[in-house]
């Protein structure tokens, strides 16, 4: 093994297939997306070149692009501020050593191992305005005054399509944190139990503590998948009604394939890369002096 590792030549030529790969399907696309940011063009006629037009255009020119980016953000928030205290508390209650934990851990990370085609094709028959779950439940316990079009009414679309977003990924995160739960030494559980601490006190003064790197890296997770959001949102709207619940990603596809600007729409490809990088920088930057404590 460590004459192979010192062998470049076969190091190359292992790396070499992953290599060509990376570049043919990431780094080539993003360099192209580039190119065609550009650029006017419909993808079949003449190209011509704008500059950063494309990008002023973004912003300026009066299209829901604007809303889409707060609509991200929101998603961005709910994730952080939701999504992740609920797979905290799921983490650190199964993690404790509850009855049956290996079952209840298979079935929080269910619905992650679904397709998200599946999932928004579930949700929509959820919310279906005469035949949903959601309005059947309502109807029977005497609140028919509160059923609605969940996906086509304006005051409500955004709020429900966050929440399968949601509800489909907590699982993942939980995941994440349990392992990091359980990784915490019993000593440490042990000798707060002794000094009188409450279940509350070890939670927040001992185990979570010793999270943070892992806490971290779940919020950049959040954050970014949260950006980029693009296929429980098509299957359940499109990002209707009246682009109530449109994102940077959908707004993208529906630029490019259904009104062919193709430099316009990889102008929004661009976008959404730069600003995942930007928050991944930021998150990390304002964790990396921060020194933990126990």
């Amino acid at each position: 093994m460590d004459s192979v590792l010192r062998d470049k030549k076969a190091i190359i030529i292992f790396i070499l297939p992953v290599l060509i790969i990376y570049i043919g399907i990431i780094v080539f696309p993003m360099f192209a997306s580039v190119y065609y940011s550009t650029l006017s063009w419909d993808g079949i006629g003449e190209k011509t070149f704008v500059g950063i037009n494309n990008y002023i255009a973004l912003f300026f020119n009066g299209d829901p692009f604007n809303r889409a980016i707060v609509n991200s953000f929101l998603l961005a928030l709910s994730s952080v501020f939701v999504q992740l205290p609920i797979a905290l508390l799921l983490a650190l209650m199964l993690a404790k050593g509850v009855r049956f934990e290996s079952f209840y851990r298979t079935v929080y990370f269910i619905p992650v191992m679904l397709s998200s085609v599946v999932i928004g094709h579930l949700w929509k028959r959820i919310y279906h305005p005469t035949l949903g779950l959601l309005n059947e439940l309502l109807s029977s316990i005497g609140l028919e005054a509160w059923t609605k079009a969940w996906l086509g009414d304006m005051s409500t679309a955004m709020v429900a399509v966050f929440i399968p977003i949601i509800w489909q990924w907590i699982g993942y995160h939980m995941l994440l944190m349990y392992a990091a739960a359980k990784a915490v030494p019993n000593e440490f559980r042990e000798a707060a139990i002794v000094d009188g601490a409450s279940e509350f006190k070890i939670a927040t003064k001992v185990i979570i503590p010793l999270m943070k790197p892992v806490l971290k890296v779940c919020v950049i997770l959040a954050v970014i998948g949260s950006f980029k959001a693009f296929d429980l949102i098509y299957v359940l709207t499109r990002g209707g009604p009246v682009y109530t619940t449109e994102v940077p990603s959908t707004m993208m596809i529906n630029t490019i394939f259904h009104s062919y600007q193709y430099g316009y729409g990889s102008a929004m490809a661009i976008f959404i890369v730069i600003e995942c990088l930007l928050f991944t920088l930021i998150i990390q930057k304002a964790n990396r002096n921060k020194n933990i404590t126990y």
